[in-house]
Parts: C-alpha cells; sequence; structure tokens
C-alpha cells in the first residue's frame, strides 16, 4: 500500500498545487507537505492545494499559472472548476531566448522503410481512394470493399483504403474553405505511404477534379487516376472502373520491398486526446523525449492542436529559431481568438468534460501538459493546416483540437506515423499513417490493452523515468515504422477518421 508521502506529486517547488497518484480519502495528511489534511476524498490526478490562495490570485502548476481562484482556497482543499477558473494575463513570448544546438547523433539510428522511385520513404503501403465530393463516398467504399480479404497473393500491399469526405459541395467554388480542402486532399494524393491513388467524384461539385489538380498542380500519371460517377454512367460502371484500375497496379505494388533508412525519414504527427491530470506528467513528456531522440537522429516531429496549447505558447516562442518563426506561431494564436469570438465561443471552451472528468481545470493547464509533447529542441517552423511539411527537426502545424481533424492535416502534409497520447482511453487510427497510442496510467492500460501500445503509467507509479519511457517508446516508433502493425491496425482503425477540416458557410 502506498504510504502518506507516495500519495501526491509535486512538479515544480514553487506550485501552489499537487498532484494525487491515486484518490486520497478524507482526512488524509499528506507527510511530504507538511502534514497538510485533505479535507474531502480528491480522485485520482486531481490537484490538491499545499497552500491558501485567495480569491483572484493566480494558482501555479509546472511554476506556470494555470487559472485563477474564484474564491479563497484553504490549503489540502480540492482544486477544481469549483475554485478555479481562467483569467487575463500577460505572456513573455522572449522569442528565441531558449533556442540551443542541437546535438546530432553521429550514426543515426535506423527503420526498415520503403523508398519510393522518387527518394521519399514510406512506412506503409497502401492503394488509396479519395473523393472530390460526399456524394461519391458510396462508390469509393464499394471499390475499397471488393478487395477487403482479397489480398493475400499480395503480402507487401498493406490494404485499398477509401478516404471520405462529408463536403465538396455546398460551399463556395473559390476562397479559403475550399482552399484547405483541395490542400488536404492533395497532401494525401502525394503521400509516400500510398503506392497510387485514384479520385474518385461525382461530376457537378463544387470541388471540380480540374480544378483541384490544377490548384494543387497535380498531373494525373499511371499512379494518380481520376474520373466522375456521371462520365462513366452510373454508379456500378463507376465502381468497375475503380476496381479494374486498381486490380492492374496490384502486382506492381506487391513489388515494394523494406530496407534499411535513416531515421531522419521519419515525420511524426503528434496528437493527445482523452487527456488527464496525468497527461502533462507521463504520456506527454516521455512522447516528448522520444521526439527529442527522433530530432537529434534528423527526424522531424509536428506538433498541432492549436487550441490546446493556447496559454502555453509562450514556451514554444522561447524555443523559436527566429522571432520571425515566434511570430509565425503568434499570428495563428489571434487568428483562433477572433475566429472563436466570430463564432460565438471562447477558448477555455475546451477542455471537454472527459478532460474536467480526468482533472485538468482550464484550458491553460491543459495547454501547460500538451506542449510537453514537443520535446525540449528548437521550434524550426510553423505551417498552417495541412501545408507540406519541408523542415527537419520540431515544427508547428495550426489546426484545431479535435483529434480526427487534426491528424488529417498532420497527414496531409507529410506525417507517416502518428502518436496518440490519452488518460481516458481512445481507440482511434489514421490510414495510411499508422497510429500508436501512450497510456498515461497504468489502470487505463490495463483496463483497455487491446487498444493501447504503450504504458507511460510506469512514471506515476515509479517503475521507470520520462526518459527511459521515452527511449523504449523511441524504438517502438523505428519498429513501427519498420512494418509492425499498431493495435488500430489490427483492428482496422483509420479510414472513417480521414477529416477535413470544414471552414466556411455550409450552403
Amino acid at each position: 500500500m502506498l504510504q502518506a508521502a507516495e500519495l501526491t506529486i509535486r512538479l515544480n517547488a514553487a506550485d501552489d498545487v499537487v498532484i494525487a497518484r491515486v484518490e486520497i480519502p478524507a482526512g488524509t495528511k499528506l507527510l511530504k507537505e507538511n502534514g497538510v489534511e485533505v479535507p474531502s476524498r480528491v480522485p485520482a490526478g486531481h490537484k490538491i492545494a499545499t497552500r491558501a490562495v485567495k480569491s483572484g490570485q493566480p494558482v501555479r502548476r509546472y511554476n506556470q499559472i494555470i487559472g485563477f481562484a474564484t474564491r479563497d482556497i484553504r490549503a489540502g482543499e480540492h482544486v477544481h472548476v469549483h475554485n478555479l477558473g481562467m483569467g487575463e494575463f500577460e505572456r513573455d513570448y522572449a522569442f528565441s531566448v531558449d533556442c540551443r544546438e542541437t546535438r546530432f547523433e553521429q550514426s543515426p539510428a535506423e527503420f526498415q522503410g520503403i523508398v519510393r522511385a522518387d527518394g521519399r520513404v514510406a512506412t506503409r503501403n497502401y492503394l488509396g481512394i479519395l473523393t472530390s465530393v460526399n456524394c461519391s463516398a458510396t462508390v469509393a467504399r464499394m471499390i475499397a470493399e471488393h478487395f477487403r480479404n482479397r489480398l493475400e497473393a499480395y503480402p507487401n500491399v498493406d490494404g485499398v483504403v477509401a478516404l471520405t469526405h462529408k463536403t465538396g459541395c455546398g460551399m463556395a467554388s473559390e476562397g479559403e474553405g475550399m482552399d484547405l480542402l483541395r490542400r488536404t486532399m492533395a497532401g494525401y494524393a502525394r503521400h509516400p505511404n500510398f503506392f497510387a491513388v485514384q479520385v474518385v467524384g461525382l461530376g457537378c461539385e463544387s470541388n471540380q477534379i480540374a480544378g483541384l489538380l490544377a490548384a494543387q498542380q497535380l498531373k494525373r500519371h499511371d499512379k494518380l487516376h481520376s474520373y466522375t460517377i456521371q462520365e462513366k454512367g452510373g454508379t456500378m460502371k463507376a465502381v468497375r472502373e475503380g476496381i479494374a484500375r486498381l486490380e492492374a497496379l496490384l502486382p506492381e505494388a506487391n513489388k515494394a520491398k523494406r530496407q534499411a533508412v535513416s531515421a531522419s525519414h521519419l515525420v511524426l504527427g503528434l496528437q493527445c486526446g482523452g487527456s488527464d491530470g496525468y497527461s502533462g506528467i507521463s504520456a506527454n513528456p516521455a512522447l516528448g523525449a522520444a521526439v527529442d531522440l527522433l530530432v537529434r537522429n534528423g527526424g522531424t516531429a509536428i506538433l498541432s492542436e492549436t487550441p490546446e496549447i493556447y496559454g502555453a505558447e509562450h514556451l514554444l516562442t522561447r524555443r523559436a529559431v527566429s522571432k520571425e518563426v515566434g511570430e509565425k506561431l503568434i499570428a495563428r494564436i489571434r487568428w483562433w481568438e477572433d475566429y472563436t469570438s466570430r463564432n460565438g465561443n471562447e477558448m477555455n471552451n475546451n477542455p471537454s468534460p472527459g478532460n474536467k472528468a480526468g482533472g485538468l481545470t482550464t484550458i491553460l493547464e491543459k495547454s501547460l501538459g500538451a506542449v510537453a509533447k514537443g520535446g525540449t529542441t528548437n521550434l524550426v517552423d510553423v505551417y498552417e493546416y495541412a501545408q507540406p511539411v519541408t523542415a527537419k527537426g520540431f515544427v508547428y502545424m495550426d489546426t484545431p483540437g479535435y483529434d480526427p481533424v487534426s491528424a488529417t492535416g498532420q497527414v496531409a502534409g507529410g506525417a507517416n506515423m502518428i502518436c496518440f497520447t490519452t488518460g481516458r482511453g481512445s481507440a482511434y487510427g489514421c490510414k495510411p499513417a499508422p497510429s500508436l497510442k501512450l497510456a498515461t496510467n497504468t489502470p487505463l492500460f490495463v483496463h483497455q490493452e487491446e487498444d493501447m501500445d504503450i504504458n507511460c503509467g510506469t512514471i506515476i507509479d515509479g517503475t521507470e523515468t520520462i526518459q527511459q519511457a521515452g527511449e523504449r517508446f523511441f524504438r517502438m516508433i523505428l519498429e513501427t515504422a519498420s512494418g509492425k502493425k499498431t493495435k488500430s491496425e489490427e483492428f482496422g482503425y483509420g479510414e472513417d477518421e480521414f477529416a477535413p477540416w470544414t471552414l466556411g458557410a455550409t450552403m
């Protein structure tokens, strides 16, 4: 049994709160905190005040402001939504003050990747079907369904994937919304994890295929086909056309072989969903430690979910390689403030009910834990949603916090793997990029082990350090990139999770 001295986790000596390692009964005295008595039950992962805080005063965790007391808080009290809220305060962006030279490995790590004809490296080998509009979704799914359980003769092909969406018409034919959709589709059409792609449309939609190809400078060739249901003469003719084209490509796709390549070819999309009070203590910093290893080995990691770094952006601007890069990030923060305001929302609508049940109170607290996924190396560039990521190292991409939409943008930008931390539990995949899930606590890992790839609760349990967990996960990243299937791949997740960001009015 845990002793009273082991019941809590203190993250910084200057913090006003500690985190409950386990559920703490009323009347417990916290020996490590000068015998402070807990007057009422505190759930695991939640915060306990270790000193009195007056109403209106800031409350610190990670030695950072996570909110302001909405009433007087006594030492020992449970600190949560009933006594902690948002408030305005100045952030010191201190552009680039923490920028440091990155120490690169002399002999980079390797994995078994698939080298494409143009030199790009894939972690998977799929054939893909994209749709220009929701109206062609059924045809795309029927084509993909034809190949289900019929690829035994093609062991080097991971599958035929139909990625459909709910838009493409009922929207302006030009403007930000259409540009974003087309940029996302183009990113998938070019993705190295697809051996070949065909685009299926209806024929009369706003998102005309010819317009998509021209706007994104895509040219039809033997591995990029396109056609519409209307031109082919209806549903079944369009389905037969798609099946025939893909069947003709399968023998060549099956020639793909894996070979040893540098880890510099890895591009990780970093995600967190169903976060809890442990996320910023275990899984997120463990992922951050793995990201640091990847960057030192020449690879790339993409942090995203702008509403979920809000209030912690100053920690990233300090790491920016230049003031220009830092200001690009702040420009996206300002865009979001305006975007939420004009839609009648506010940034603190996040955290979700599940986050709060897990111990997170404000978006400031959630964000401070979320940025830990990005490790400690320099922020080298900032991208808009679905823009091609060309820089090496740690970068940022502006996306919503909603995981499927965010990860879709990262994959469109070139991520060939997704790393997804969760404290409440998640069931997620992201074809054509394999998705690894990191559990923040041991009870979750045990309870949902069929869905979780790695347990970071060892950090909470005290059996492993953050660095040890990060090194263990880095090895798992290399194994997965080499072809080992993730839990979500075993279940077949990843097609329905394709979710381009929808902007603008539906008309």
